[in-house]
């Protein structure tokens, strides 16, 4: 939502709370005399990018701009305009919520807007190795999907997260039911049943237009629209090296998009389904502030929507009166994209990192006329420097090498400088 005079003076009060050291009482509450005292640990997560656009390319991929309008300023494809831009900065909440459940609250805000990003339930006690998690939460699939950005080892993330999920990835309200098997290799298997409203998988729209319900070709369809399954294996490979690898898909049982024109309706209506594995490598020198170290990691993901097309007349002109459908086919759309990194800590608290990507290996798309696009790439290099522990400056180098909807490829060169710095209780991150 946006800023509001009376929300700028609860952000700031909120925000305030994090200055404290973790554990004193302006980071931390309890239940007095309580057998059963709970805490709460509040962090502050801040990050500012200044953006600079060497040179102009194609805006977006061929192929895969529907939903993805991210520009304010200047229309480039982050939301950043070019100079110095408050980037994606979050509030967290979280608490143990005595033996049994452990609650998370993350808010996440920058200098126009507020909103949830995750608020979920999490389970402590259940036997058997199983957890369940409830509420708005990142989906477990892939391996980059439910991390952060100051998780990530680049300031934006991979073209294939973003414009096959959604620009903040797969996020959704929903159940997920996971099962940590009792065995040496690390084994968890999970499933996921998610609302289906905001993701690339499984776009919906309600029935919104000046049709009588008679008229109207898209239904309402009551959630869960999307189910996923993942499962994540970490072979044991000694104290200086470790691995996990990962397959996962998901199907969305309803997959509609409505398009306004002049006089009619564009309805998509129909399903998706999409699967993808990814690894992750990592070794530890045993030196000072990561010295020597390696991180290498990939994803691929494939997705295929499969989709009636029908055009209905909400004014009368002439093709018919209000209601006519018209031009109805049926079709699928196939995509997928893949990215490689690796990141090497060349001395005591710096490391530098390459990324490639391709999106849209498989690009056939289009309204049943098999019409294909060709590939985008980007690339990008980065160098960054942790003068502490909580904080980081990146700086990043990118190449986006785009094809547009005509088939033309056209070059863009991109430098971002990041500061990220983190503020109160904040637990380690995840393999």
């Amino acid at each position: 939502m946006p800023l509001t005079p009376f929300s700028r003076p609860v952000l700031a009060a909120l925000a305030s709370l994090t200055l404290a050291a973790p554990g004193t009482a302006a980071a931390q509450w309890t239940a007095g005399d309580d057998e059963s005292a709970w805490g709460m640990d509040v962090s502050l997560i801040l990050e500012g990018i200044y953006y600079n656009e060497l040179s102009h390319g194609n805006d977006s991929p061929a192929g895969f701009d529907d939903g993805h309008d991210h520009g304010h300023g200047n229309g480039d494809d982050h939301g950043l305009d070019d100079g110095f831009n408050l980037g994606h900065s979050e509030l967290g909440f979280q608490a143990r919520l005595g033996d049994l459940l452990d609650a998370t609250v993350i808010i996440e805000f920058d200098d126009q807007d507020i909103e949830v990003d995750e608020a979920y339930l999490t389970t402590r006690a259940l036997p058997g190795g199983l957890q369940l998690k409830a509420g708005k939460f990142l989906s477990d699939i892939g391996y980059i999907n439910n991390r952060h950005p100051h998780e990530w080892d680049f300031v934006n993330r991979p073209l294939v997260n973003e414009y096959l999920f959604g620009d903040h990835g797969l996020l959704e309200k929903g159940v997920q039911a996971t099962w940590l098997a009792p065995t040496a290799t690390y084994t968890q298997l999970g499933v996921e049943l998610l609302q289906g409203e905001t993701s690339g998988i499984a776009n919906y729209e309600g029935s919104q237009s000046p049709l009588n319900d008679q008229d109207r070709i898209l239904r309402d369809r009551s959630g869960p629209r999307l189910v996923t399954a993942f499962a994540k294996i970490g072979p044991d490979l000694g104290p200086d090296h470790a691995a996990q690898f990962g397959v996962s898909g998901g199907y969305a049982r309803s997959y509609q998009v409505t398009d306004e024109h002049s006089t009619r309706f564009e309805d998509w209506d129909g399903s998706a389904w999409f699967a993808g594995v990814d690894a992750v490598y990592k070794y530890s020198a045993g030196r000072a502030y990561g010295q020597g170290d390696w991180r290498l990691q990939g994803e691929y993901f494939y997705r295929e929507i499969d989709v009636d097309r029908r055009d209905v007349n909400f004014e009368a002109d002439g093709n018919g009166p209000v209601g006519f459908v018209r031009n109805e086919q049926s079709f699928k759309n196939q995509q997928d994209g893949i990215y490689v990194q690796g990141v090497y800590g060349f001395a005591p608290r710096w490391e530098a990192g390459l990324r490639a990507e391709a999106l849209g290996l498989s690009n056939d798309v289009g309204r049943g006329d098999g019409e294909s696009f060709g590939t985008s790439y980007r690339h990008t290099a980065q160098v960054t420097f942790r003068p502490v522990e909580p904080v980081f400056l990146r700086a990043q180098l990118s190449q986006n090498d785009f094809v547009d909807d005509h088939g033309d490829r056209d070059r863009g060169l991109e430098f971002m400088l990041q500061l990220n710095v983190a503020l109160g209780a904040h637990g380690a991150h995840r393999f």
